[in-house]
């Protein structure tokens, strides 16, 4: 797994906690179930670090990554509410992450150990390698966008494993269980790096429900990836800039933004472009905005300000 472009600097080193003896009742299962059973606290998709479930918690990012988030009330309240927030995004996501809640002040010994500059501090862990997220309090709305953002791009390059609810875990009012099983064969697809697969089983969803934003989001996701698999970034980027109206040229770097998580820049090259052109090319690049929208989802702020854009632009 290589570093992914939502790094930020000041990395806090974790290598020597994955690789050491698994804590007593520790072992491969525990990544299944996304955490060991008995834990006090926490949620489905939650669960409080102490020295004993440490090291299984990191292991259950070799399934799917894991939030380790380091808050401390006393010292810095907004930490805690953080810390909160990224709980309450975990059952939002149901199980692409597992959120590890590290109180420094109740596992002080933890903090030492990794060396916390400060808190908050927000760390993505996958395959037993860390990555700083956030190490500042931000909006619940931030911090789902940024979310939203590390698991599209951990999408395209075909890490798709979820969580398992913990089995200690308390139904909802609604009484919701885990995942769903009919995105299972897609997603087990797209890591098995099988799209056109991947791409059949989410077409199958659609048909059966056009109304299903999850399978319609995957359904264009998947479509990127294959027409962007062996494209060479660098040729990509080179051909679109001397042919600035070339529309085959614009919409695969927006393609490949899209993969590299500036959807953004992916959004506003072809509203841009949509100004431009007129006719079928106009038509063309509407259409293929608007299967970048259905890849986000609609309810993402992004694709709200992009609509707002285009609208702008075609009128």
């Amino acid at each position: 797994m290589t570093q992914q472009p939502f790094s930020r600097p000041g990395a806090v080193d974790l290598s020597g906690l994955s690789g050491g003896p698994a804590a007593p009742g520790a072992g491969a299962g525990g990544a299944a179930g996304g955490a060991p059973g008995g834990i006090a606290g926490g949620s489905a998709y939650a669960v409080p670090i102490d020295e004993q479930n440490l090291q299984t918690v990191l292991e259950s990012s070799m399934t799917a990554p894991v939030l380790l988030v380091f808050f401390s009330r006393s010292r810095m309240p907004e930490s805690g509410q953080l810390a909160d927030d990224v709980e309450t995004l975990s059952r939002e996501f149901e199980g692409r992450f597992l959120a590890g809640l590290v109180d420094i002040d109740a596992t002080p010994q933890i903090a030492q150990a990794m060396q916390i500059p400060s808190v908050p501090l927000v760390v993505v862990v996958l395959d037993g390698r860390p990555m700083p997220l956030l190490q500042s309090v931000v909006p619940i709305e931030e911090l789902r966008d940024a979310l939203t953002q590390v698991l599209q791009q951990l999408t395209a390059q075909g890490v798709t494993g979820r969580h398992t609810p913990r089995a200690t875990a308390a139904p909802d009012a609604e009484g919701e269980e885990g995942p769903d099983p009919r995105y299972a064969p897609a997603y087990d697809a797209l890591q098995a790096g099988d799209v056109d697969t991947a791409i059949a089983e989410f077409q199958k969803l659609v048909d059966a429900n056009p109304a299903d934003t999850e399978a319609a989001s995957g359904l264009a996701m998947a479509a990127i990836l294959r027409r962007t698999q062996g494209v060479d970034l660098n040729a990509a980027r080179a051909a679109a800039a001397a042919a600035p109206d070339d529309v085959d040229a614009q919409t695969m770097v927006a393609d490949l933004d899209m993969l590299g998580g500036h959807v953004e820049d992916a959004f506003g090259r072809l509203v841009e472009l949509v100004r431009r052109t007129a006719g079928d090319d106009r038509d063309r690049v509407r259409q293929h905005l608007l299967d970048l929208f259905a890849a986000v989802g609609n309810d993402d702020p992004r694709v709200l300000r992009g609509r707002q854009n285009l609208a702008s632009a075609l009128f």
